[in-house]
């Protein structure tokens, strides 16, 4: 006879606790967010948070290219401003000198960065863990001495002008133009993200990420997969670097060869979840609103560094995983739960002890009857 426990483990099993969310919940919020992104140039109250719009834009651009490849190999690179400013100084350039239609020479310059980064990303990849972010580290701070001595070609240290796609118009109208373009862009980022996620590659790339060695023996090809994803993740920071060049017009090398701005597309990244197709979205959110703000209130000062070491130091304590899975856990532990053993009354429970002690006595007695009687059947 099946005594409480046994009920209470059947029971538990079959109820599941913990708290799942309706079905219609993520397409609601999903159109909420794209309403609000669309709607946003028209209800900021001024230019000024209509730019600040425009570079958490960019920096969701970035943060989402990014993640190509620390999210789905978990390789951790820290220089990601060099392919964000060969994306930038290459659209720039190739209007100065070729008169290229600026549209046009923005997707050149991101075909050329795909094909410089295939012997960059060869090499790169040879290593594993802290010596490839000090290759990386090392490969943009080449590129900023070079864009600082190479004057005649990249302007030196005087920085780079790039003529504006859309002269005739007004500062707030470029804004607006070119913050539906950052949208555009990141759109594309992620419905490929989106795609590899469910792919065979991206199975194989989270692969890598668990255990790089375990899935090479099991056939992974890690070399080619992790290559491709380099050059994904290079190409569209390209892109948005050359799409900043098109909206700033002024290009600094200290800026846009800046380590600093790498360890921003890490730190949103990892803010809003780097496995979750919306995490740098938000976590770009978050930081870009942050340093808007902390610049506006202190200047030129460097507080908003201390800032945002503070809210990094936050991240990695508190957590770990990002908001989005933070605040997944927290509705799984807070929230409305399924049925579980607690809500069974103690009448319930006996009932359902005296029927299936019911149930396996006459199991018994059909098994154990009378002997055939020679029909192949029993009386």
């Amino acid at each position: 006879m099946p005594n409480a426990s046994d009920t209470e483990e059947r029971v538990a099993r079959s109820t599941g606790g913990g708290f799942t969310m309706p079905g219609w919940v993520r397409p609601a919020a999903l159109a909420v967010g794209v309403a609000l992104v669309l709607l946003f140039p028209e209800l900021v109250p001024n230019a000024y948070v209509l730019s600040a719009g425009v570079i958490v834009a960019s920096y969701a651009c970035t943060a989402t290219a990014w993640s190509f490849m620390g999210g789905f190999t978990g390789y951790v690179s820290l220089g990601h401003a060099a392919f964000f400013g060969m994306g930038a100084y290459g659209t720039g350039i190739l209007i100065r000198d070729l008169s290229l239609q600026p549209f046009l020479a923005w997707l050149l310059s991101g075909l050329i960065v795909l094909v410089i980064t295939i012997p960059v990303g060869i090499a790169a990849l040879r290593v594993r863990g802290a010596s490839f972010v000090i290759v990386s580290i090392s490969f943009v701070l080449i590129l900023l001495l070079v864009s600082q001595a190479w004057e005649a070609f990249t302007g030196g240290a005087n920085g780079l002008n790039v003529p504006r796609p859309f002269a005739d118009l007004y500062r707030p109208d470029h804004h607006r133009i070119f913050f539906y373009l950052f949208v555009a862009l990141l759109a594309v980022m992620l419905l490929t993200w989106w795609v590899i996620d469910r792919s065979r590659f991206g199975a194989g790339l989270k692969a890598v990420r668990e255990d790089e060695d375990k899935a090479e023996a099991l056939g992974v090809p890690t070399r080619d997969y992790k290559l491709a994803a380099y050059l994904i993740s290079a190409t569209f920071t390209a892109l948005a670097g050359g799409m900043y060049a098109l909206w700033f017009g002024d290009l600094d090398p200290i800026f846009q060869f800046s380590i600093l701005l790498g360890a921003y597309m890490v730190l949103m990244a990892l803010l809003g979840g780097v496995r979750h197709l919306f995490g740098p979205l938000v976590g770009a959110v978050v930081v870009g609103s942050a340093l808007e703000y902390f610049k506006l209130e202190f200047g030129d000062t460097q507080l908003h560094l201390v800032f945002t070491a503070i809210l990094l130091g936050i991240v990695v304590l508190f957590m770990p995983d990002g908001v989005i899975p933070a605040a997944g856990a927290l509705l799984r532990r807070f929230g409305p739960q399924d049925t579980s053993i607690r809500e069974i009354t103690a009448e319930e429970l006996l009932e359902r002890n005296r029927a299936a002690a019911e149930r396996e006595g006459a199991a018994a007695g059909r098994g154990g009857g009378k002997p055939s009687d020679g029909s192949g059947e029993t009386p």
